[in-house]
């Protein structure tokens, strides 16, 4: 019974702190030893990644008409080949695509791809020396702090939104914002938070960032999650199925109302409570680190 109410807690924490920019990887780490259910170790790692697809799931469910690339059945959209075809083959080929695939869609996916590349380099080099050696209390407490930081200096500097659409970002921008998605790998960042600065600082509106970092999250989480399913050597107790299942359904449902939640609210407001909640979290977890007690 008190698994079953861990493995619910860490649903909620995932499907809160992973679209707030306040590091879910952080957050995970640092009530690991309090929240972690009695399951192996290796089994743990794949659970708190793994949980991650739920999360992922309310993405799908909220942005699908904006990210859905074929057309949906008797909706008309604009043809992905706009110039007059040169002979029947084209033609042909002019129609299937207008009857198919949404112009619009595929660029932004095409930007989404572009933008997983960084991420995906410094990942496949980097990402186990950086769980051997940094995912740990003192290292997470100062990349909270310094991304907190990071954050007021980009919200205190005076700025006008000249992106209002992911329409209007171009490739180049995509690319960076791939950059500071790659720093998520530290723990701590948080992957919305470097992407969403990324964001602020190209000129993009802060729900138009927040949009595009939740885009991003589709094949960044997904991927992992698939990774450590597939390097999973293990069998699955029935329990830990379970567990599973549980944890992703949990965290689909908060993050259904956390991503509605924060959308309405950055149309009104900045994000310089998060970054004093990341320094303020920061200082608590040095301080209980000196202390011994993390």
């Amino acid at each position: 019974m008190l698994d079953i109410l861990k493995v619910i807690l860490l649903g909620i924490i995932e499907g809160v702190t992973e679209w707030l920019p306040i590091s879910s990887t952080g957050h995970l780490i640092l009530l690991g030893n309090v929240l972690q259910p009695s399951f192996s170790a290796e089994f743990t790692t794949v659970f708190n990644v793994v949980i991650q697809l739920g999360a992922i799931l309310a993405v799908v469910v909220l942005f699908f008409p904006q990210i859905w690339p074929f057309h949906l059945p008797g909706s008309q959209k604009e043809s992905l080949f706009r110039k007059k075809a040169d002979n029947r083959m084209l033609a042909g080929l002019q129609k299937v695509c207008d009857s198919f695939l949404d112009k619009k869609k595929i660029i932004l996916w095409g930007k989404i791809i572009l933008s997983s590349i960084p991420p995906l380099i410094l990942g496949i080099l980097c990402e186990d020396w950086f769980e051997e050696h940094l995912h740990k209390s003192v290292p997470v407490a100062v990349f909270l702090i310094l991304w907190g930081v990071i954050f007021l200096l980009v919200e205190s500097r005076p700025r006008k939104a000249k992106i209002k659409s992911t329409d209007r970002i171009t490739p180049k921008q995509a690319f960076i914002i791939g950059i500071f998605e790659a720093f998520a790998i530290l723990p701590g960042t948080s992957r919305s938070g470097s992407t969403i600065v990324g964001g602020l600082g190209l000129g993009l509106s802060r729900p138009t960032a927040a949009r595009y970092t939740f885009f991003l999250a589709i094949p960044a989480m997904a991927g992992a999650s698939l990774i450590k399913l597939a390097g999973y050597e293990g069998t699955f107790t029935a329990m830990e199925k379970a567990s599973l299942v549980l944890g992703m359904a949990v965290a689909f449902l908060v993050s259904l109302l956390v991503i509605r939640r924060l959308m309405a609210f950055i149309r009104k407001h900045t994000f310089k409570g998060f970054g004093w909640y990341r320094i303020a979290l920061g200082i608590l977890v040095l301080v209980l680190a000196a202390a011994k007690v993390l």
